[in-house]
Order: structure tokens, then C-alpha cells, then sequence
């Protein structure tokens, strides 16, 4: 028997070297990967069975001189008849990769497995399997079981792929005479023409449903075919669902039931889980109806065919009397989360908020723009340009977090650069937004206003704003008219009050008045906000109009793809490239979007030459637009530059650099790559290659927002004399109304103080994000609280989030989270 281990052949074999090296890592390794854990799981094994005696015995072995628990443990199965291969089989279960190895016959491992994946037809399929040898290693992929063609590298790539290529897949790698197979890999391939027109943007990996389900109207006899699909890797998971209970035996990508009975009529919906990813589809209902008999001289039975014969159709009835499914031409979300403000205090949880709406809106099909920090021209040319992916049958939503104030009806929202005091016209009137919204005939126009709806004492003016009777209005306001709204300020990254308790409905398949209302009892039981805020809803809705609702384009097919992709263009990344410097070393470089005018940039080094004893590369030299802080930049973990919600989907072992403010640049984006490197040859002394990169306008800043307002502005809405009865939809946005006080709010810890006008309790800062000290409540209004009473915690909440570099997690019970905050909360005025 060599080092290496022959699978059939007992542990009592072993060679004391490798034997003595395993006992270490088995020893040594914690316990979920140690000894420990293998006596545990061989303890389940009828075959070996390790009883708890068994294990104490082994564990009294650290007593001994030298003694070890692993041995003890390997020569107990080793009498008991266990082989290499059962260890190994233990081993890949506990993932001790380093135990592994040594098993292992050195002469040839699989490192790199290829991972099942799930993706859209016309995108680049790349599997990848990677293997070490003593001698070159060669490969050969398959599928199933016929070879590919001119597959013999490590990583297979079919570019684009098509329908024809979904299977399995699987690569034997040969080392000489040795060869091993890798895992098999699934490839599901999603049709481009069920996709109902939506783009893949997503990065490498991530979870997401492309594929809805469409609702049914079946007659009793005839098959039901329902198709739900999703993106990621690995290859997602599908449970469906009728009327809420999972249905057995439906765990496909297609549910089909060829025989349909009255018993199949309902609410359809597929859970879909990848990793820790969960989320659901669309919910559709399935309607069965009877088939009929027709009176033709008399009654006869008849088929579907011989209805037609007779020139009537025999679902007629059951079609004309079914309510046609609302639908939407179109899905289109704006959202807004200011937090840096210039002259008033800053806000933590609006990035938080407006990251978690985001992904929340996509799985609803929605179109969405997310921007964090605009200034007011800004806002107002992101305004316009939501406003022009609007037409006849879209579903509008504008979500905002930030400063705002109520007066008069009316809701203004208060860009980053507002002077203190604010007025209207340093601001944003939501109802101006809603009058441009009507014009062009939208089927839902839904505004979620994460803001104080105080009283602005410095505004006298009085906007008339003659809005149209439509019954396709919805206002979610955080507080209530008068009040303020608070946000919970900790240490880590948490929601607002309003988005805590809104994530978890906004899925949910009912009206979304309906949802809202379970939002506003929800948060009714927050004993943290109970009394202080309380969510408002004003609708104009008449009809059962859901978020849910499908996406129809219809007649407006053309204007839909024309508006389509003038919204890619917010969320067109740079491709990776790989940069070759003239030493041999080349360089990955690559790009991710956190929001839509925030880019994240990664270093790796893939290749340095083998007598270059030290390497290093990074970026630097970016437009003075950006305003970039070198000290965070190039970066070993994405927390320290700020990078914490986008962290966990990013590659691993590389620099990362983050790029805020988007909007603001003005030429294209030109930046030099950096490479550092020393030689042994040369006395180790470093030596600097460099190379400059054009990646042009990423993300929002091909939109030039930057821009002086332009002609069509909201703000062209506003001069109007105003009288508030005149105004069918009673403002809703002013209640988050960010009220500018000039009396200075004063703290009371442990408490929260009647008399301040605190717009968000700082349970998440008023502006969806505001961030303080260890549990503040901050208000999202405020125009003049002064900055001694945002002290601290005012100061943390600067820029991008402070506090630690990695944020604590939160929890989701409510329970905890009063327990933890409620203990020290702090009113802190918002201006």
C-alpha cells in the first residue's frame, strides 16, 4: 500500500505518516470538522456504530502522553472493519477539505467542481473543472454521455447558449494512466421568448425570476400547463403551491396536469430556493369551467369541435362572465434615498432600505432605478427620467427615504443640498410628480413616502396643483399627516420602521391598499414606534390592482421596448477585462452595481510570473466628479470601502474599490490600473507598471443627470396659486414632511420627548438610513435642529454608514430587536 489510499482497503493499513499528519488535522480542527463530528455521523452508521462510550473513551486519550482521540477514534473503526473509502465519504460529509487531501492519492485531485446553473438562452454558459496532477492533466467534457466537441480545457464555455444545450454535464480529467470524474453539473436553459422582455443583469450567481406564470382559463378534461423559471447558481429549486399547500409531487420548473378536474380550480404560486435564497412567483389563478351540452333538436352531448361546427363557441359563456385578470403595459419603480445631507443631519437606513425595495420590486418584475444622494437638479432630471419610461397601462412607483415636509397638502421631499432653512422651491413636490404621472395615462401610480410630514414654518407658499379625478391613486406614508417618521440608528445596517415591516408584505399577491394595511397593523405592534408613528393611506383605487399583476404590453409593445432600453441604459456594466502587463502578470478586472449610481470596481491578479517574489495591483487616478477618498480604495474586504450590502456577492481574494455618485460625472470614466511588482533576480526592488482604462458612462451617468434642470422639469408644475380643496387626491406624499424646526430638539435618553417634532424615531433614521450611536431614535424631518443635538451619533451617520467596518447583523424578531434598542433611545431632530 503506498501513502496514497486504496478505497476498498481497511484504516488499519494506513501508514503511520499519513496516519500521524490526519490524527493532526483531526485533532486540531474545530468541531464541526473534527473528530468530534466523525464520531458523531459514524455514530449513525449501523455498520460502525460509535456509541457515547466509545467517544468518552477516545477523548480521555488527551490525558495520555502524546496521547491522541483521533487515533484512538481511526484504530476503534478500523477494528470495526471501516475502509479508506468510508473515511473519505465521512470526510466529504464533515468538509474537512484539508483531511481530504491527505487521504487523497496525491497523483491527481479535482479542486474546482462544476456547479449546476440556471440561465437565459442566449447568454454565455461557462462550467468549470480544475485538477492537479504530477503529471499535465488532461480533460474531456460530456454531455450526458456523448463527448463535446473541442471540450478539452478546464472551463467549457458555449457562447450563446441555446435550449439544445440544457442536460448534464460532467468532465473526466486524466493524469496518466489515473483519471477521476467530476460531479455532475445541471444546466437549465430558459426560453428568451417567456421572459416576457426582461433583461438579466443580475450578477454571477444570484437569484432571480425571470419566468412568471400566467394565469389559466381551462374547460373541465383539458391539460394545465403553468411554467415558472429562475436564474442562479446553483440551479434553483421549485416547490408549487395551489390555494397556499404545496402540491405533492410538483416540483418542477412545469407544472402539468393533463386531466383537469373542478377540484384543480385556484391560486397558483411556485416557491423557488437556491442556497439561502427564497422567493416566490407570481400568484395566478386557474379557473376550470364545464363543458357544455347545446339543444339541437333535441339535447345532445357535444364536443368542443362540434360547438364550433355549430357556430358558437362552447366557453363562451365561461369566458365572457370570467373577470379578465388586471394587467400591467408595463412595471417602472423610481427610488430615492438621501442620506448625506450638506446642511441638515444624515441618515443611515434609506441606502439599506432602498437596496432591500430593489431586489424585492425586480421579483416583481419591475423596471427599477435605485440612486442614493441627489442634489435637487438631480432629482429633478431623475424624475424626468422615470417620467419618460412612463405611458398609457404602466404601473408607476416612486419610493422615497429622506427629509421631507407636509404643507398644505402637499409633500416635498428635500434633495442633499437644501439650505437650512429649505423651502419649496430648494424641493421636490410629489404631487407635481403625480400631475406629470396622469398625463401619461398610467394604470397605477403608487408613492411609498419614507418621510416627516411636520409642518414646514419657513414655507408660506402655496403651490395650486389641480391634479385629474382618477381612481388609480395610492400614498404610503411612513407617519402620519403632522407627525414624524424614525428610523432606529445602531452600530450595524437595519431598515426603517416603514421597510422593516413593508419587506415582508410587498410580495404578497392582494391589492396593494391590502397590503398596505397589513403593513400599518404590523407596525401598529412595534412597541418602539407605538403612538409615535403610525403608516397613512390615502387611494383613489378602484380596482383590484396588485403589484403582482402580470406585465401585458399589448398594443404599446413597440413604445415598451423603446422604453426599455433607455432604462438599460441606467444598468449597463462594463465587461470584465484582463489587462497583460508587460512582465508576464495579468489582471482581472471587474465591475458590480450596489445601485444604480454606485459602482464597485475588483482587482485580482490571475497570472504573475513564477520569479516575481512580490505582485500587487490597484486602481487610483478617478475623475474629480467622484470625489474618492484614497484611504478607501483598493481595499482588502468590501466592508472596509463601504461595500456592505453588496459584500456577499462579490469574488473573493480581491481589491475592491467603491464609486459613489455616479450622476455627477461628467466625461467618461478613465482610470489607471497599477501593478507593483519585485523580482528576486533584481534584489527584490519594486517595479511600477501602469495602464490607463476607459470604461466609459457606467450605470446612471449615461443619463447626464448632472445637468441643469431641463425644460420639462416638475418644478415647471409648481407656480401655480393654490388652493388645497382643489386637489382630488389630498397630497399624500407631505405627511413624511421633514419639518425644519428652529427650536433645537433636546435628547432624552430612555425616553421619547413630547415636545420635539422627531421626524423618525431613530429606530431607523427618518431618511431610511440615518445612522447614530448605539440605539438612537433619529427624526427624518428638521430643518433647523442644530448640530449639538445630532452630536455623536449625527456624525457617525456621515457619507456611507460609519460605525464598525463589518456591519452586525440584525434580526428579524421583533421581540429582540425592542430589546436591544429600546433600552437606549435617544430623540434626535432631524432639519
Amino acid at each position: 500500500m503506498t501513502d496514497s489510499c486504496d478505497r476498498s482497503a481497511n484504516l488499519s493499513l494506513l501508514k503511520e505518516p499519513v496516519l500521524r499528519r490526519l490524527c493532526e488535522i483531526l485533532d486540531q480542527t474545530t468541531t464541526d470538522k473534527g473528530w468530534r463530528k466523525l464520531g458523531e455521523i459514524v455514530g449513525g452508521d449501523r455498520r460502525f456504530r460509535v456509541s457515547s462510550d466509545d467517544m468518552e473513551m477516545c477523548s480521555l486519550k488527551v490525558l495520555d502522553m502524546e496521547g491522541s482521540p483521533s487515533r484512538a477514534l481511526l484504530r476503534l473503526l478500523g477494528e470495526r472493519g471501516c475502509t479508506m473509502g468510508h473515511l473519505l465519504d465521512y470526510m466529504q460529509t464533515i468538509g474537512n477539505s484539508e483531511a481530504i487531501q491527505c487521504l487523497k492519492p496525491p497523483g491527481l485531485q479535482i479542486l474546482v467542481q462544476p456547479q449546476s446553473v440556471s440561465l437565459i438562452s442566449g447568454h454565455k454558459l461557462r462550467l468549470s473543472c480544475y485538477a492537479v496532477g504530477k503529471t499535465p492533466v488532461q480533460y474531456q467534457w460530456f454531455k450526458t454521455k456523448e463527448e463535446v466537441p473541442n471540450s478539452f480545457a478546464p472551463d467549457l464555455m458555449i457562447s450563446p447558449v441555446r435550449l439544445q444545450d440544457a442536460g448534464h454535464y460532467i468532465c473526466r480529467v486524466n493524469c496518466g494512466d489515473a483519471f477521476e470524474f467530476s460531479q455532475w453539473a445541471q444546466v437549465d436553459v430558459l426560453d428568451t421568448a417567456t421572459c416576457h422582455g426582461q433583461s438579466y443583469h443580475s450578477l454571477e450567481g444570484r437569484l432571480r425570476v425571470v419566468v412568471q406564470p400566467q394565469a389559466q382559463r381551462q374547460l373541465l378534461g383539458d391539460t394545465l400547463q403553468l411554467e415558472c423559471g429562475a436564474v442562479g447558481k446553483p440551479i434553483p429549486c421549485y416547490q408549487w403551491h395551489r390555494n397556499g399547500v404545496p402540491l405533492p409531487n410538483a416540483s418542477k420548473r412545469k407544472l402539468t396536469i393533463p386531466f383537469v378536474m373542478q377540484d384543480h380550480q385556484g391560486r397558483y404560486r411556485c416557491e423557488i430556493s437556491s442556497n439561502t435564497e427564497r422567493m416566490w412567483s407570481s400568484e395566478v389563478d386557474v379557473l376550470i369551467g364545464p363543458r357544455i351540452s347545446v339543444q339541437v333538436s333535441g339535447a345532445m352531448e357535444c364536443s368542443e369541435d362540434d360547438i364550433y361546427a355549430f357556430g358558437a363557441s362552447g366557453n363562451e359563456f365561461f369566458i365572457n362572465n370570467t373577470p379578465e385578470q388586471l394587467h400591467a403595459a408595463d412595471k417602472v419603480a423610481l427610488l430615492i434615498g438621501n442620506l448625506s445631507y450638506q446642511n441638515h443631519p444624515q441618515l443611515k437606513a434609506p441606502m439599506v432600505d432602498v437596496y432591500d425595495l430593489t431586489n424585492l420590486l425586480r421579483q416583481l418584475n419591475f423596471k427599477v432605478v435605485s440612486l442614493l444622494d441627489l442634489t435637487e437638479s438631480e432629482m429633478r432630471n431623475a424624475v424626468d427620467e422615470f417620467l419618460l419610461l412612463l405611458h398609457k397601462g404602466v404601473y408607476g412607483l416612486l419610493y422615497y427615504a429622506g427629509h421631507g415636509y407636509e404643507n398644505y397638502g402637499n409633500s416635498f421631499m428635500v434633495p442633499v443640498d437644501a439650505p437650512n432653512p429649505y423651502r419649496s422651491a430648494n424641493c421636490l413636490c410629489v404631487q407635481s410628480i403625480l400631475k406629470l404621472m396622469q398625463e401619461k395615462e398610467t394604470g397605477l401610480n403608487v408613492f411609498l413616502l419614507d418621510m416627516c410630514r411636520k409642518r414646514n414654518i419657513h414655507d408660506e407658499t402655496t403651490p395650486n396643483i389641480v391634479l385629474r379625478v382618477t381612481a388609480n391613486i395610492v400614498f404610503g406614508y411612513a407617519t402620519c399627516q403632522d407627525a414624524e417618521a424614525f428610523e432606529l440608528s445602531s452600530s450595524g445596517f437595519t431598515n426603517g420602521v416603514f421597510v422593516k415591516f413593508l419587506k415582508k408584505r410587498l410580495l404578497d399577491d392582494e391589492k396593494i391598499t391590502v397590503v398596505l394595511d397589513r403593513v400599518a397593523e404590523d407596525m401598529g405592534q412595534f412597541d418602539a414606534t407605538k403612538g409615535k408613528q403610525a403608516l397613512e393611506i390615502r387611494s383613489s383605487l378602484s380596482e383590484r390592482r396588485a403589484l403582482t399583476d402580470p406585465v401585458l404590453p399589448g398594443d404599446s409593445a413597440d413604445m415598451t421596448l423603446a422604453h426599455s432600453r433607455q432604462w438599460a441604459k441606467v444598468h449597463e456594466l462594463p465587461e470584465t477585462m484582463r489587462l497583460n502587463f508587460d512582465c508576464g502578470a495579468q489582471i482581472k478586472l471587474g465591475f458590480a452595481a450596489e445601485f444604480s449610481n454606485v459602482l464597485v470596481i475588483y482587482t485580482h491578479i490571475v497570472k504573475k510570473p513564477d520569479d516575481m517574489s512580490f505582485c500587487q495591483a490597484h486602481v487610483t487616478d478617478f475623475s474629480l466628479d467622484l470625489d474618492v477618498d484614497p484611504k478607501e480604495m483598493n481595499r482588502q474586504t468590501p466592508e472596509e470601502t463601504g461595500i456592505y450590502l453588496l459584500s456577499s456577492n462579490l469574488p473573493q481574494h480581491c481589491l475592491y474599490t467603491r464609486l459613489s455618485s455616479l450622476q455627477k460625472l461628467r466625461e467618461e470614466l478613465v482610470f489607471t490600473v497599477c501593478l507593483q511588482g519585485a523580482f528576486a533576480a533584481l534584489g527584490d526592488e519594486t517595479v511600477h507598471w501602469t495602464r490607463s482604462v476607459d470604461i466609459g458612462k457606467p450605470l446612471v451617468a449615461r443619463l447626464d443627470l448632472h445637468r441643469a434642470m431641463r425644460c420639462n422639469s416638475c418644478l415647471q408644475t409648481c407656480p401655480m396659486p393654490h388652493s388645497p380643496s382643489h386637489s382630488p387626491c389630498h397630497s399624500p406624499g407631505s405627511e413624511r414632511h421633514l419639518h425644519h424646526h428652529h427650536q433645537q430638539q433636546q435628547l432624552a435618553h430612555g425616553r421619547l420627548s413630547p415636545h420635539c417634532p422627531s421626524p423618525y424615531l431613530e429606530v431607523y433614521e427618518p431618511l431610511h438610513g440615518a445612522m447614530g450611536g448605539g440605539g438612537v431614535y433619529r427624526h427624518r424631518d428638521n430643518l433647523s435642529a442644530s448640530r449639538a443635538s445630532g452630536d455623536a451619533a449625527g456624525a457617525a451617520v456621515a457619507g456611507s454608514p460609519g460605525g464598525p467596518s463589518i456591519p452586525i447583523e440584525t434580526t428579524e424578531d421583533i421581540n429582540e430587536l425592542q430589546a436591544v434598542f429600546i433600552s437606549s433611545l435617544q430623540l434626535q431632530q432631524r432639519h
